[in-house]
C-alpha cells in the first residue's frame, strides 16, 4: 500500500500532537526526525521510537527515504524551510502561518507548482467537524449575508524564553493564536481584506503580547479579532448576518461534542456537533489523501495568501512607528 513517509523537521513541542496523529493514519509512517544537534535528535528519536535521527534538517531533506516534511520550526523560518523541502522534492505540511507575507506564499506555490508537491498549511482546526458545520450553515445562509465575525484566542504566556516572545523569530500574540481568528474571518467572508486596523501592546523586546484588530472584507463584511499573552485559556467565534447570528464557544481546539448557538428571526436552537476521537488526524489524512491520491487539501494556497494578506496588514496597522 502506498505509504507517505515522514521527516520531522525539528523537536518542537506540537510535534507530541502531530506524532500520534501520523501513526494513527493507515497511509502514513514517520522514518526521520532532525535536530541541529545531533544528541538531540538521537534522544528524541529514542522517546518516540523513531528510526533514524538525522543532525541537521538539510540532511534529513537530502534523505530518499522521507517523502514529506511537516515543519514545526518558529514562524520566522517557515518560508525558508519550506523552499528548502519543496527544492529537494518533500511534500510540506507546516504549521502555521505558512507565511507573514502574501508574496511568499506566492513563492512557495509557484516553487511548489514547479516540482509537482503539496504545500499545506497546519491549521488543525480547520478539518474539524463542528467548523465544517458553521461554514456549511453560512454558506447555506443559516443567517443571511454575513454583516460581522468577532472571534479571539487567548492564553497566559509564563515561559521564560519562548520563541513566540522573541522578535527576531516571528514571535508575538498576532502570528501565534491570532492567525486563528484571522483565518476564519478570512474563510467566512471568502474574499480578500481590503482595509485592516490594529492596536497592540508590545513588550519591550518589541513582541505584541496583546492585539486587537479590525479587518474590512469587501461585500460589506467586517471582522474583529484578539490575540493575547494575558489573559486565561480562552478561544471563540460569533458571527452575526443579516437574518440571524451564531455563536461557537471553542472554535479552535473541539472537544468530542461541540455546539453551535444559531438564532434566526428570534428562533434560537443549539446544534450538537461530534468532534473527532483524536484532535489532529483529520489533518493529517487530509494532506495524505492530497499527496497519494491527488485530492486538493483542505487548506488551499489561496486561502494562505488571503490570510498571510490580512495578517500583514494587522501587524502594519499596529507596528509602534504607525501610531507614532
Amino acid at each position: 500500500m502506498p505509504t507517505v513517509r515522514w521527516g520531522l523537521l525539528g523537536t518542537a513541542l506540537i510535534n507530541r500532537r502531530l506524532i500520534p496523529a501520523m501513526r494513527a493514519v493507515a497511509r502514513s509512517t514517520i522514518v526521520a526526525v532532525a535536530s541541529r544537534d545531533q544528541g538531540r535528535a538521537d534522544a528524541y528519536a529514542r522517546e518516540w521510537d523513531i528510526p533514524h535521527a538525522v543532525g541537521g534538517y538539510a540532511a534529513l531533506l537530502g534523505r530518499d527515504d522521507v517523502d514529506a516534511v511537516y515543519i514545526p520550526l518558529p514562524n520566522s523560518l517557515h518560508v525558508e524551510w519550506s523552499l528548502a523541502s519543496i527544492a529537494a522534492g518533500k511534500h510540506v505540511l507546516c504549521e502555521k502561518p505558512l507565511a507573514m507575507h502574501p508574496d511568499d506564499v506566492s513563492r512557495l506555490e509557484e516553487a511548489s507548482v514547479t516540482r509537482g508537491v503539496i504545500v499545506a498549511e497546519g491549521f488543525m482546526y480547520r478539518h474539524e467537524p463542528v467548523n465544517r458545520e458553521v461554514v456549511a450553515l453560512v454558506r447555506d445562509g443559516a443567517i443571511g449575508a454575513v454583516r460581522t465575525i468577532a472571534s479571539g484566542y487567548t492564553y497566559a504566556q509564563s515561559r521564560a524564553g519562548d520563541v513566540r516572545l522573541d522578535q527576531a523569530l516571528g514571535g508575538g500574540a498576532l502570528l501565534d493564536v491570532g492567525c486563528y481568528p484571522v483565518s476564519y474571518a478570512c474563510l467566512l467572508s471568502g474574499r480578500d481584506p481590503v482595509q485592516a486596523a490594529g492596536i497592540a501592546r508590545f513588550t519591550t523586546g518589541g513582541v505584541d503580547e496583546e492585539f486587537t484588530g479590525i479587518v474590512r472584507f469587501p461585500g460589506d463584511c467586517t471582522a474583529s479579532v484578539y490575540a493575547g499573552f494575558r489573559a486565561a485559556y480562552r478561544t471563540w467565534l460569533e458571527v452575526t448576518g443579516s437574518e440571524g447570528w451564531m455563536r461557537v464557544p471553542n472554535p479552535f481546539k473541539p472537544g468530542p461534542v461541540e455546539t453551535i448557538e444559531l438564532e434566526r428571526f428570534g428562533e434560537r436552537r443549539s446544534i450538537a456537533i461530534a468532534g473527532s476521537p483524536q484532535l489532529y488526524v483529520k489533518q493529517v489524512e487530509d494532506f495524505v489523501a492530497a499527496v497519494l491520491d491527488g485530492a486538493q487539501p483542505v487548506v488551499t494556497l489561496s486561502e494562505s495568501r488571503r490570510v498571510a494578506t490580512a495578517l500583514a496588514a494587522l501587524h502594519a496597522a499596529a507596528a509602534p512607528e504607525a501610531m507614532a
